[in-house]
């Protein structure tokens, strides 16, 4: 790469702004002695940003794919620098002290991004929503779910290493190309730093292409399905735990509770909520195995030793002990019922019995079929 330093922005019909960014941005190049370029990913502007951005020396790429993840992937593909700073060109970022970012990256940092709410939130800069729900809500899942420190998920003015762009293989197109960005950078566990930045009103007369709600749902969509741990795991660990709990406690007898008494009807949910539980927690393996071999989730020590304790031969006997202890039960409950001379059973005390069995045959019919199916993605896993 022949420069130092890459400013990349999106745009998409930004005329009434985008040349105070970039003189902002060559500006500070020309300050500091930094041989630095700026690239334009341009989604289709019709209001002659593509004219303005290159008569003050920009390179401005065609995008032709809407998204702010398309535009500023194609950014970035081009962008010659060492390290890529990112940030939207709608006068809200200050392109002329860009120091804290160049200098945490020049040290050895992978990723550095801003703190909005560190720097100063200017008077108008950010709706109500946003500053107050969306972002503080949004950053605090985004460190619940993947151990973060960061206290701004969404600033849109950050920077990286090329070497680290390449590494976190991005595939997300809209809004969410944001938090993919953290996500990975931490999955990775890249070298990460926060610096204090301060957000500006942005300088259009137009409302900004963001979408509170629809944008907003797009983010948390994402951290979740990056997440199967909190989405599938967590959720089907405390399921097996309340449905088996309750389950156990009903066989034993009914429960009653001041006039309400809980019996074999109850304890027929219980015995669901078991099994959904189960599924839940299959599913977040298969989900974790799936995202990893489509490179779409990093490995890690825990997927590694997926395989070492899940796999075909321990899945078979588990499950079949499990179908071998339901027949067990029905064999006991068709002699209850031969010691009544196959007539007229107390549903209470058989179905205390028959539920049970048939919930422990369901689960071992479907750890034998699961384990077979890690199997085959373990094969596939093996070749990579």
């Amino acid at each position: 790469m022949s420069k130092e330093v890459s400013v990349v922005m999106p745009c998409l019909n930004e005329a009434e702004t985008i040349a105070t960014c970039i003189k902002k941005a060559n500006a500070y190049f020309k300050t500091n002695a930094i041989d630095g370029e700026v690239v334009i990913g341009d989604n289709g502007s019709t209001d002659g940003s593509q004219e303005i951005a290159t008569s003050l020396g920009a390179r401005v790429i065609a995008i032709p794919n809407r998204g702010y993840g398309n535009a500023l992937k194609g950014g970035f593909d081009a962008a010659e620098g060492k390290y890529i700073i990112m940030g939207d060109a709608d006068d809200s970022y200050d392109f002329s002290n860009l120091s804290l970012f160049i200098d945490n990256l020049r040290a050895g940092n992978d990723f550095v991004i801003g703190n909005r709410f560190k720097g100063g939130i200017k008077k108008g800069a950010m709706p109500f929503l946003h500053r107050y729900l969306g972002n503080p809500v949004l950053s605090f899942l985004g460190r619940l779910f993947f151990n973060s420190s960061m206290g701004d998920f969404h600033c849109g003015l950050r920077g990286f290493s090329r070497e680290a762009y390449a590494k976190m293989n991005l595939t997300t197109t809209g809004m969410e190309f944001a938090s993919e960005m953290i996500v990975k950078a931490h999955l990775l566990d890249f070298k990460i730093v926060e610096v204090p930045t301060i957000l500006y009103k942005d300088g259009r007369s137009r409302k900004p292409h963001l979408k509170t709600w629809s944008d907003g749902w797009r983010h948390l969509r994402f951290l979740l399905l990056y997440s199967p741990k909190w989405l599938f795991l967590i959720p089907g660990m405390f399921l097996i735990v309340i449905g088996l709990v309750l389950s156990t406690l009903l066989v034993i007898s009914p429960i009653t509770i001041s006039t309400v008494t809980f019996d074999v009807h109850t304890l027929l949910y219980t015995s669901g909520v078991l099994l959904v539980g189960f599924q839940f927690v299959v599913f977040y393996g298969l989900t974790k195995v799936f995202a990893v071999t489509q490179n779409l989730l990093p490995k890690s020590n825990r997927y590694n030793s997926l395989f070492k304790y899940i796999n075909l031969e321990k899945g078979l006997i588990v499950g079949t002990l499990m179908i071998l202890l339901g027949i067990g039960l029905s064999i006991y409950g068709l002699m209850q019922w031969s010691d009544q001379h196959f007539g007229l059973l107390e549903a209470r005390n058989t179905l205390r019995v028959m539920i049970p069995a048939v919930t422990v045959i369901i689960l071992g019919v479907q750890i034998i079929l699961y384990s077979f199916f890690f199997s085959i993605l373990g094969l596939k896993d093996e070749k990579n």
